[in-house]
């Protein structure tokens, strides 16, 4: 299937011929922008048990929340370099949060923010989706029952439009 945008798909990475195309971002405003993507990693009960049972989960691997957090900055730093036609930001903010959202479900946060002429929303889902997966590789000795869950852009501002899931979508309400 070909979709392009002189077709009225709306689609910003096809160009008219319908061929996959880098977005010119030349002519856009340089503003603040920042984005917020969350990820679910949602243990077996034994397992968040026992991750939950010291101030910093640590497995053979190591410390499980820092290592996760590193990861994540990494990955949204790298983020050019894994979806092609993102284009590689200064990144001038990335945070990775981790905290228990209920007894099983462990809630990942990135929130990345540059000042340039194109979002960070792939940057921040880059890093939550990457500590998640280090989350996993970190526990998956204790089981291979865990699952990543509603990866997902929480909010976004400062480019043409802003976007807020609002809090009735955040992981405190969403739920395994």
């Amino acid at each position: 299937m070909t979709v392009s945008r002189a077709g009225g798909s709306g689609l910003t990475h096809v160009d008219a011929q319908g061929r996959p195309s880098m977005v010119d971002v030349g002519a856009k405003a340089v503003t603040r922008r920042e984005a917020t993507a969350e990820a679910l990693v949602v243990f077996p009960a034994a397992v968040a048990q026992a991750l939950r049972e010291g101030a910093e989960p640590v497995t053979r691997k190591g410390p499980v929340v820092h290592t996760a957090i590193i990861a994540g900055v990494m990955a949204a730093k790298r983020t050019h370099e894994l979806i092609p036609f993102c284009h590689p930001l200064p990144l001038e903010d990335c945070r990775v949060t981790l905290d228990w959202h209920d007894e099983t479900t462990l809630a990942i946060r990135c929130t990345v923010a540059v000042t340039h002429r194109t979002g960070v929303e792939m940057e921040a889902l880059t890093g939550a989706s990457v500590a998640a997966l280090t989350v996993y590789d970190m526990c998956k000795a204790l089981s291979h029952d865990i699952e990543i869950r509603a990866t997902r852009l929480l909010a976004k501002r400062g480019g043409r439009r802003d976007f807020d899931r609002g809090p009735a979508h955040a992981a405190a309400e969403s739920g395994p």
